[in-house]
């Protein structure tokens, strides 16, 4: 048996895009249902301590605060109304087409006995992304976090996971996370890029575009200087060194391909933290359940195709934020705000709003990922012995192995031959570099390998009474 929400636009996610998408679909006169796995609003960008530890926070170490502010204040103002229905805490593990819209089926609320149906004429997916990863030897140590982690563990708790940090990927994401650890006290022995600043030149005109992103760039400059953070560029960690724990890392000096340059290693000691980013891949698991037509975005994420109201190629299903391109938290809130209007009136013909900054926002996260690719010589990184799926502690020697041996050169084929992807976190992890494997050296993996990896029967993990609380 299980409880039933009826509205006419359902809301997945709670970050900029669906606190977007929410008050916008609510103050066009929908009734609203936002679905959300956090304890409340704000999502992975705008995190923050536990509201009945510290109800008013000050939104230190936040961009965009204030956007959050008035969202915030918005989104309150319709939950007192009556006009949306928040359900924190839960879990969409499954969403269905019906003849009257949607139907999302979650996770049991805490403290309840059943888990909750919540059907919807429309449907805005806001989920978000998470961190990408590539493995090199010693990344399945304790003390190795994604670098979004360790930004989301120092707002949630005030605190930071260690002392000592070396920061390491591409992409302007590594420096709101380093500038972060200093600031909150820890000691960043080095930040580490693999791309190189040159990688702008080409798409300065779309880098112009919005200039808000230069003055947080020099906002972060002053951070480094201050807390004297080395920043280095066409480099990369080649392996995490430690006994049972993370306790050092080797890198070395790359072109622009990511080979490494012989000669330029060097060890950093005495580090407890070590922290990954290379870009973000968008959830996509909902969309793709729902059939929404796909396409491989400039930095090789599998997107959601929508038009210039944020609707998929699903008649009633919008998209927004990452799962459309990983473009910002300022572009996630613009293409919310046109989802939920256009969920709310979908027969209306009212323009978008600001689509000039939307257009602006999207060159913008084009040349971002074009000036800050994963190296394609990154397969070259790795031992015969790495660990690519820690779930299933597969290796990149069976990966190969299944590749060269077995003609597995999709994600769902590497699934069935070595078990990568098939641990608890289903691939999110590993499922990027397992793709890359599968294509093979220097190859990138193609929309239907990446759609293999999302494409999966249950979005979340499931109880067994949320499955026995089914209906026929």
């Amino acid at each position: 048996m299980s409880s039933t929400v009826t509205v006419d636009v359902a809301v997945v996610g709670a970050g900029p895009a669906g606190l977007a998408a929410a008050v916008a679909a609510a103050e066009a006169g929908a009734r609203v249902a936002v679905v959300d796995a956090g304890s409340q609003p704000g999502g992975q960008f705008w995190r923050h301590p536990a509201e009945t530890v510290e109800p008013e926070p000050d939104g230190h170490g936040h961009h965009g605060w204030n956007s959050y502010l008035d969202l915030r204040a918005r989104f309150d103002a319709a939950q007192r109304a009556g006009r949306i229905t928040y359900l924190p805490g839960l879990q969409v593990w499954m969403a269905e087409r019906s003849e009257d819209g949607f139907v999302l089926r979650t996770t049991a609320a805490v403290g309840s006995a059943h888990p909750l149906t919540v059907m919807a004429a429309r449907l805005v997916l806001c989920p978000g992304g998470y961190d990408r990863q590539l493995p090199v030897p010693g990344w399945d140590l304790p003390g190795v976090m994604a670098a979004g982690g360790i930004q989301a563990f120092i707002k949630a708790n005030g605190v930071l996971p260690g002392k000592r940090f070396v920061i390491a990927g591409t992409g302007p994401f590594l420096l709101p996370v380093a500038a972060g650890v200093a600031e909150a006290g820890g000691k960043v022995l080095a930040v580490l890029e693999s791309s190189s600043p040159s990688a702008w030149l080409p798409h300065l005109r779309a880098a112009s575009g919005v200039p808000e992103k230069a003055l947080e760039g020099a906002e972060y400059a002053a951070v480094f200087a201050r807390h004297r953070i080395p920043y280095r560029t066409r480099s990369i960690v080649t392996g995490v060194l430690g006994s049972g724990k993370a306790e050092g890392v080797r890198t070395a000096r790359v072109d622009a391909d990511g080979r490494v340059r012989p000669g330029t290693g060097r060890v950093y000691a005495d580090v407890d933290v070590v922290g990954f980013g290379w870009g973000f891949t968008p959830q996509m698991e909902l969309p793709v359940s729902l059939g929404v037509e796909t396409r491989l975005d400039a930095d090789g994420s599998l997107v959601g195709v929508v038009d210039e109201r944020q609707q998929s190629s699903v008649p009633g299903l919008f998209l927004a934020g990452e799962v459309t391109g990983v473009g910002g938290a300022t572009l996630a809130v613009l293409e919310g705000l046109a989802a939920g209007a256009a969920a709310a009136r979908p027969d209306s013909d009212v323009p978008v709003k600001q689509p000039a900054a939307i257009a602006r926002h999207r060159r913008f996260a084009r040349a971002m990922h074009l000036a800050h690719p994963v190296p394609a010589a990154w397969q070259d990184w790795l031992t015969p012995d790495t660990t690519v799926c820690r779930c299933e502690e597969v290796t990149a020697w069976d990966i190969t192995e299944a590749r060269e041996n077995l003609g597995a050169r999709d994600v769902r084929s590497l699934k069935s031959f070595t078990r990568a992807g098939m641990g608890w976190c289903q691939g999110r992890v590993c499922g990027f570099a397992a793709a890359c494997l599968g294509a093979g050296p220097g190859e990138a993996p193609d929309a239907g390998s990446l759609a293999g990896s999302a494409k999966r029967p249950l979005a979340a993990p499931v109880g067994i009474r949320e499955l026995a609380g089914l209906d026929s």
